[in-house]
């Protein structure tokens, strides 16, 4: 089976804030978790594409700078009674517009997105939620103190 590919943004605000969405598994809002906004690509589009589409479907916010990748990862999980194979590519973005207006949510998105919000980094290395990918507040930090990698940090693969 050929894994999704998926383009994640890793959202900044001015003060350097991530953006993040709260999902939870339809029908079990108690089995939840924050992450970033993204989906899969559509066609013969980017992921550069992707990326921005979907950060504006998911969030409504469309004046972004987007940057390089900074990180790639493999994934699979269950979710909504099947398994998700993905190859994610997760890219750094920055933006003025903190105000969200989220617009074009798919039917299962509608189920399982309860909603969004922007994180320091210090609220993400004291967060006693899930959050993926699961190194996130460890990523996030290293990246608010050294700047992107000069190439994709390739992540540990996470099988659930």
């Amino acid at each position: 089976m050929t894994a999704r590919r998926v383009a994640r943004v890793v959202l900044l605000d001015p003060d350097d804030r991530i953006l993040l969405l709260h999902g939870h598994e339809p029908g079990d809002p108690g089995n939840d978790w924050w992450f970033t906004p993204g989906g899969g690509l559509e066609g013969d589009e980017t992921h550069e594409e992707a990326a921005r589409r979907e950060l504006a479907e998911e969030t409504g916010i469309t004046d972004i700078e987007l940057g390089p990748v900074l990180w790639k990862r493999i994934c699979s999980f269950p979710f909504d009674g099947r398994r998700w194979d993905q190859d994610e590519w997760y890219f750094l973005a920055r933006t003025a517009q903190t105000a969200t207006d989220p617009q074009g949510l798919t039917d299962l998105e509608l189920r399982s997105v309860s909603g969004l919000g922007w994180w320091t980094s210090a609220e993400l290395l004291a967060a006693r939620e899930t959050v993926y990918p699961t190194r996130l507040a460890e990523l996030l930090r290293t990246l608010l103190d050294e700047g992107p990698p000069s190439v994709p940090l390739v992540l540990d693969a996470e099988i659930a």
